[in-house]
């Protein structure tokens, strides 16, 4: 499996913080749930990768 192989798998993203001051992924599918915590700054590296994977999508589609 990589990034590219397509799944035909519907989930549910929900981001928010905690009440520990975390940042919280949390994840549903098919029954199995995964939150994930992150520190802040680990959050505001994800965001970061997360433009920058956004703007190299737009830039494929030309």
């Amino acid at each position: 499996m990589s990034i590219n192989t397509e799944r035909d798998i519907q989930a549910n993203l929900q981001i928010g913080p905690t009440d520990r001051g975390m940042v919280r992924l949390f994840i549903e599918a098919d029954g199995v749930e995964i939150p994930m915590d992150f520190e802040p700054d680990e959050a505001e590296e994800i965001a970061e990768e997360i433009r920058a994977a956004a703007q190299a999508a737009l830039a494929v589609k030309g």
